[in-house]
């Protein structure tokens, strides 16, 4: 049965998009079976995987509103080599929907049950706001990756959204946890970003992850070419970073497991 994880911060900004889609395709090449859900109605992720957010037919919001199956809405063909259910601006009507459903905290982990065994990680990209849409992810979710830039306001922003997401997790899912933080645009000839970086180790200890995702020209510039940067310039150390990011979290899963094993033996 797929992990699922959603990547969220409430500050937009910060790489959550691109950290969606590269970890995405970074899996899928290690022979993951891969899911990414774009629930942002800016649809980025969706451009971003070779898809064209204004053709096509099924987005999340017939997947949440219109009780779709997802496997009638999931784009098997994109960029990235992963499955992707898209998003776009209809994303933004199916939040004012939602508002009228009953459960409507749980119908994305409902709608997903029915393809949760077809996947081995399913990537859920949050928009940069603690809305209906991100309640509806972390519901679904068994943990949740944050991506963040070393400076103050991000620090300061970070703090408010581990306040919220385990405010959410007592109402809506109490086996949500924090699968990581991670560093992104990451300049260490700044300073600053060296004394955040402490900061966060010191507070935040084994979640942190090791990787940290450089700033770098090659994963700005692969949007525009609407496809992940391993497939954009696999040379380039952001697409390098990625790689190594998808690994930690498979080492991560596995030491997890082996440990949860033994504590039943």
């Amino acid at each position: 049965m797929a992990r699922v994880i959603s990547i969220a911060n409430q500050k937009g900004g910060v790489g959550k998009t691109t950290t969606a889609v590269n970890v995405s395709a970074s899996m899928a090449a290690t022979r993951r079976r891969v899911l990414l859900i774009d629930l942002d109605p800016q649809g980025n992720a969706t451009t971003g995987s070779g898809v064209d957010k204004y053709e096509v037919e099924n987005t999340c919001y017939e997947l949440l509103i219109e009780d779709l199956p997802a496997n009638k809405v999931i784009v098997p063909i994109t960029s990235g080599k992963y499955h992707l259910i898209a998003g776009n601006s209809d994303v933004t009507a199916a939040e004012i929907k939602l508002m009228e459903l009953y459960a409507r905290e749980l119908r994305l982990r409902n709608a997903l049950e029915a393809v949760r065994n077809d996947y081995d990680y399913i990537f859920i990209d949050c928009p940069p706001s603690l809305n209906l849409l991100t309640v509806n992810a972390l519901a679904a979710s068994d943990s949740v990756l944050v991506p963040m830039q070393c400076e103050y306001y991000a620090l300061e922003g970070l703090t408010a959204l581990m306040d919220t997401i385990q405010k959410l997790a007592s109402v809506v899912n109490p086996d949500l946890k924090i699968e990581g933080v991670l560093r992104t645009m990451y300049d260490p000839r700044n300073r600053l970003a060296n004394d955040v970086s402490e900061q966060l180790k010191r507070h935040f200890g084994d979640q942190m992850y090791r990787t940290v995702i450089p700033r770098n020209v090659r994963l700005a510039e692969a949007p525009s070419h609407r496809t992940p940067a391993m497939y954009y310039d696999k040379s380039s150390t952001g697409s390098k970073a990625y790689l190594a990011l998808a690994g930690e979290i498979i080492r991560r899963e596995k030491k997890a497991k082996a440990q949860a094993k033994a504590a039943a033996s």
